[in-house]
Parts: structure tokens; sequence; C-alpha cells
């Protein structure tokens, strides 16, 4: 009888043969099981963050665009007060000029006093006496001295006045300048995309850079910028308005008031069209919002109605297996990933509506808001009316200073001109 050349290895069991396959099998479904879940949730992370990449993006988007906004409306208020500050400076120069004319033209009469005066000390005897003739040339030589320290004053002061001007003239430039590179610098990242041919990664881009400053006090120094240059053309106004009244010997007090009343009128004006223009600016991101509210609350819907008829395929599956015959009606794994797929569905469809009502309430709010925004415009828009309405009846007040002073009108820095009627429901502003 023939033998076996190899030595046979170690036998096994039935038992333990069908034992190695359930494991096998076991351990196969556990491994897809394993690999299922990551497979999952590695799509949910990819919708994640893209999602949250889009909306960082969107929202940064909308920062720029609001930053460049604010930087935009800054700007042209500096171009505004340049404007005026320059026709202020043009306007005090010209009234310092006439300030030395009118020094230069007491000379005359001083010499002429100085002269009769002279004159008359030479008569003789008894004639030589304290006549009212003489009194009244002393007067005169002490009244024209008067003036000329008061108009040597008022040059001094309006010298004095123009260093200031320029010096806060030089202040707003270097504002300006800085803010139209600001304005550069963001429109050129608002414009940035993926597809730009000049991005690439940087060194510590998140640096916070030497020198910089929060949003308020950048703010802050803008608005002092302003706010001096306007207390520098108020005072410069009243300082012209002191001078040409020198000159003119009218009532200073009535006039400095009427320039004042004027320019806190005008103030005013410019404050409320920038709230109109806020509150419109408002409005219209508050609509853009709305649309797309009612547009997420539209595709919650129709992801609600997919899932409800989601349900409804599991519900029926499930109902028409409970009809298998006999052993077939087993619990198998369909059988429990059915249940947990309806189990799934309840719970997505509770969490859309739950954001759905969220979203409901959110965009209710928004109608709310913007019903206030545009009451608040139609108030904002009433008040410009009346205010300019104002302005207008206020240029009669020019008229008397026009009649004493005719070289210059102290309030709008040009020459005297009829004024011409507005335009009907034109607004203007200073």
């Amino acid at each position: 009888m023939a033998t076996l050349s190899v030595k046979p290895g170690q036998r096994f069991t039935v038992p333990d043969w069908h034992t190695n396959s359930h494991l096998i099998s076991a351990d196969a479904e556990r491994q897809r099981s394993a690999s299922h879940q990551v497979r999952q949730e590695a799509r949910a992370l990819r919708n994640e963050t893209n999602n949250q990449a889009k909306w960082d993006e969107h929202n940064n988007q909308a920062r720029l665009a609001e930053r460049i906004s604010s930087v935009n409306r800054w700007k042209e208020t500096l171009d505004k007060c340049l404007a005026d500050i320059d026709a202020e400076i043009d306007a005090l120069a010209k009234v310092k000029e006439a300030a030395e004319c009118a020094l230069q033209a007491k000379n005359l009469p001083l010499d002429v006093s100085i002269e009769c005066l002279t004159l008359r000390e030479s008569r003789r005897a008894i004639d030589l006496v304290r006549d009212p003739v003489g009194e009244e040339l002393h007067k005169e030589v002490k009244v024209i001295d008067k003036a000329k320290r008061e108009l040597q004053q008022r040059v001094h002061e309006a010298f004095e006045q123009q260093c200031l001007l320029q010096e806060a003239r030089q202040q707003l430039s270097c504002d300006h300048h800085c803010k139209m590179e600001a304005l550069e610098i963001d429109r050129m990242s608002l414009s940035l995309s993926v597809n730009s041919p000049n991005i690439s990664f940087k060194v510590n881009p998140t640096r916070v850079p030497d020198g910089s400053t929060a949003p308020d006090e950048w703010e802050r120094t803008s608005q002092c910028n302003k706010e001096h240059a306007e207390a520098e053309m108020k005072a410069s106004a009243e300082l012209r308005e002191a001078t040409l009244l020198t000159i003119a010997q009218t009532n200073n007090e009535l006039e400095a008031q009427r320039v004042a009343t004027e320019f806190a009128l005008r103030k005013r004006i410019r404050d409320l069209d920038g709230a109109y223009d806020e509150l419109k600016w408002q409005e219209q991101n508050t609509l853009e919002e709305i649309t797309e509210m009612e547009e997420d609350i539209r595709r919650l819907e129709e992801d609600l109605r997919r899932k409800i008829q989601d349900l409804k395929v599991a519900h029926t599956r499930l109902e028409m297996r409970m009809y298998r015959p006999s052993m077939e009606l087993c619990r198998d794994q369909v059988q429990y990933g059915l249940t947990d797929e309806v189990h799934q569905l309840e719970r997505t469809i509770r969490a859309l509506k739950q954001k759905l009502a969220e979203s409901q309430d959110a965009l209710d709010g928004l109608y709310r808001q913007l019903h206030r925004v545009q009451t608040d415009t139609g108030y904002k828009a009433n008040s410009l009316v009346l205010d300019n309405k104002c302005l207008d009846s206020r240029r009669k007040l020019v008229v008397p200073a026009e009649k004493f002073v005719p070289e210059l009108d102290t309030f709008n820095r040009t020459t005297n001109r009829a004024l011409s009627p507005p335009k009907s429901g034109q607004l203007e502003l200073a």
C-alpha cells in the first residue's frame, strides 16, 4: 500500500470551518459598514466645508463691498470738504487783500489830517485857539489811528487763519490720499478670484501690521479732520465777516449769528442726506436678503416634500414586506435598514420643519424691518424738503449784507449776483 510522501497538516473540525467562514463574513460586513460610514462622513464633510467656504467668501465679499462703500462715502465727504476749504481759503485771501487795501487807503486821510493840524499850528496870537475844528481834526486822527490798528489786527488774524486753514487742508488732503489708496487696494481685493493670475501663498498673511488702527479710531480720525476743517472754515467765515463788517461799519453780531445758523442748517441737511442714503442702502440690502430668504424657504419646502415622498416609499416598502409568506417573514437586514431609514427620514423631516419655521420667522422679521426702514426713509425725505425750504427762505437774509459789501458775498464766497430761483423739488445741499 502506497504511503503519503508529505506529512499531512493539522486537521480542523467542521464546526471550526463554519466558525471561520462566519468570522470572515462578519469581518467583511463590518469592514464594509465602516467603509460606508467613512464615505458618508467624507461626503458630509465635503458638503459642510464647501458650504462653509462659499459662505465665508460671500460674507467677506459683502464686508469688502461694505468697507468700500464706507471709505467711498468718506472720500466724497472729504472731496466736498476740500472744495469748501479751498473756496474758503480763496475767499479769506480776498478779504485779507480788501483789508490791506483799506489799511493802505487810510494813509491819505491821516496825512491830510496831520497836514491840516500842522498848518493850523502856524496860526498866530489870539487865533491860536483850541476850537471845534482842531478838536474834530484831533478826533479824526484818533479815529483813523484806531481804524488802522483794527484793520492791521484783522490782517494779522487773517494771515494766522490762512495758516490754520492750510494746515487743516493738509490734514484733509493726506486723509483723502490715504482713502484713495485704500479704495484702490480694496477694489483690487474685491476683484480677486480663484482664476486671478496674481494670487499666491504669502508669509504670515494673518499678522497684524504695525500701525494698525481700530475701525472706531479710523472713523474718529476722519471725523476729527472733518470737524477740525469745518471748525476752521467756520472760524474763517466769522473772521471774514468781522473783517468785512469792520470795513463797512456794520453790525457784526447779527451777521455772525446768520452765518452760524446757515452753517448749522447746511450741516443738518448734509446729515439728513447721509442718513437718507444710508436708509436707502439698508432698504436695498434688506430687499435682497428677503429675496434670498424666500428662495431658501422655497428650497427647504422642496427638500421637505422630497423627504416626505422618500418616507412614503420607505413606509410602503415596510408595509409590503409585512405580507411575505411563512418563514420569509424574517427580520433581515433589509428590514433593519428600512426601519433605520424611516427613523432617519422622520428626524430629517422634523429638522427641516423646524428650520423652515425659523426661516419663516426670520422672513417675517425682515419684512417688519423693511417696513421700519421705508417709514424712516419717508421721514428723512420729508425733513430734507422742509430744511431746504428753510435754506431757500434764509437767502433773503443775504440781501442787506450785499448792499453794504458789494464786492464779496460773505456766505456764498462768490461775487454778488442775483439769486436764481431753485428748481421745483430740487434739494440743494452745501
